[in-house]
């Protein structure tokens, strides 16, 4: 299971939800501490940006990031959920952690944008990490477009639920 939540929400139920990863996504927002009772080897923070965005100095996403970010997921044993969030979990959170479902069912990219779509209505993964991870896995634009085919999602500026995020993984 994936939780996909924004930074307040990761703090409020990671461990509540039994947790045993935590990938964060945030850049000049702050860094987030590892919640009491989860290990800190067990938390990645990658510090990026959701651009494109109108500060100066952002950080935009990598490659690097995007590997390490693939590289974490990796060594997850699925034997507990994975928290992954940033600042309002509809951006940078949604990419990731899509990218991670499909390095999970790979040739199943369509139907885990759907599953991202149906779970979090408010939904708009970061394009550039779509991007970057569709290339890393040598998806050939199946990613890139099944985000295209489900839309812009909803967002309106609003809190955001903690959404779970599942297929066969």
């Amino acid at each position: 299971m994936i939780y996909i939540s924004s930074w307040r929400t990761m703090e409020e139920r990671a461990v509540e939800m039994g947790a045993t990863h935590i990938l964060s996504l945030l850049g000049i927002e702050g860094a987030p501490q590892t919640p009491v009772g989860i290990d800190p080897a067990r938390h990645l923070h990658i510090e990026v940006d959701d651009v494109p965005a109108s500060y100066a100095g952002d950080i935009e996403p990598t490659v690097e990031h995007v590997r390490e970010l693939l590289e974490f997921a990796r060594i997850w044993n699925r034997q507990g959920p994975m928290f992954v969030h940033c600042y309002a979990g509809v951006s940078r959170s949604t990419a990731a952690a899509l990218s991670i479902l499909c390095h999970y069912n790979p040739g199943r990219e369509m139907e885990a944008a759907e599953a991202l779509r149906l779970a979090a209505p408010h939904a708009k993964p970061n394009l550039k990490i779509i991007a970057i991870a569709d290339d890393i896995m040598a998806l050939d634009n199946r990613l890139v477009d099944a985000v295209a085919a489900i839309g812009a999602g909803s967002y309106d500026g609003a809190a955001t639920p903690l959404v779970e995020l599942s297929m066969t993984l």
